[in-house]
């Protein structure tokens, strides 16, 4: 599972990866509900199976959400509740939600009511002083007793307090042990793993303890990581593309987007590390960093960027 991602994003990960599945960023019901749901909906059809996660505590408009989710065609909706964010605590959405498993299981019974796709649950292994495995698997039986089979853990706990989101990604210390005990416990539900995790090696001692993994930071800095996952833990063993392969690819997909008025700066930028590692590389993401924000920025941009890079 690949996740936080926007369908710039989405659309490099899939030329990439063919199986895994992806993730939106996390949209709000207010956002889909009060403003344009186009903006926040759609995607491209090769995404696909695809998941929209959601940030919201009321389970009539996380329904009203859900059934949105299904009619554009995604294959899953998830609730988040697991981001640490002033603004979304403030909203009583993301990882303040721990603290209220009974609210959760009316929000995700809301949800499963008014769909037939998958409801899942993200969440943090525990928030502040909640930090024991004893309230994490509070949190989840009461949620599975709804009827809900999967639950993606990432294996810190949030400090709500104190703690920017970014050290939230990185302070707390992983605690995988935690989420094996979960799995342990709740064979019959499927635990998903997520934090820390940067290679396809870490990747597969994982799945050893549990059902699946989530990858999103190392993803979008190292998109080329996903080029094996196919065949690793898909067994498709289809030819791995290049990286010269996906670059074309995805330059005639910025340039089908741009027809349609997109700017070529919120393409480029999920590209950027798609050549981490190759003579060029730094070449390549100054002539992107430098070029593609400019007002009339055109597909030579890329090209010509792509073309400081040696294969």
């Amino acid at each position: 599972m690949m996740e936080w991602s926007d369908r710039h994003c989405r659309h490099l990960w899939r030329l990439i990866s063919h199986h895994a599945v992806l993730y939106t960023e996390m949209v709000t019901t207010g956002a889909l509900l009060h403003a344009d749901p186009a903006r926040f909906l759609r995607y491209h059809p090769t995404e696909h199976p695809l998941a929209l996660q959601l940030g919201g505590s009321d389970p009539v408009a996380l329904a009203k959400c859900s059934r949105m989710a299904e009619e554009w065609g995604y294959d899953e909706v998830n609730l988040n509740c697991g981001c640490p964010s002033d603004r979304v605590q403030n909203g009583m959405i993301g990882a303040i939600l721990m603290a209220h498993p009974t609210k959760v299981a009316d929000c995700v019974k809301a949800m499963q009511d008014s769909v037939s796709i998958d409801v899942t649950v993200k969440h943090r292994i525990g928030i502040d002083d909640m930090d024991d495995y004893a309230g994490m698997a509070h949190f989840v039986e009461t949620i599975a007793k709804t009827g809900c089979k999967t639950f993606i853990v990432h294996a810190r706990k949030a400090w709500l307090q104190g703690l920017s989101p970014k050290e939230n990604r990185e302070v707390p210390p992983l605690r995988y042990d935690r989420v094996y005990q979960l799995k342990q416990e709740f064979p019959e539900l499927e635990i998903v793993i997520n934090g820390g995790l940067h290679t396809l090696a870490q990747c597969e001692e994982q799945i050893v303890q549990v059902d699946g993994v989530m990858v999103g930071r190392e993803a979008y800095t190292n998109p080329y990581l996903l080029a094996e996952v196919d065949q690793r833990f898909y067994h498709d063993h289809h030819e791995i593309k290049s990286r010269q392969e996906i670059a074309a690819q995805f330059v005639e997909y910025c340039q089908e987007q741009m027809s349609e008025g997109q700017l070529l700066k919120y393409m480029t930028r999920h590209m950027l590390g798609l050549f981490q590692g190759l003579p060029g590389a730094r070449r390549f993401r100054r002539h992107i960093s430098e070029n593609a924000h400019k007002p009339d920025a055109g597909i030579s941009v890329l090209e010509d960027a792509i073309g400081l890079v040696n294969f």
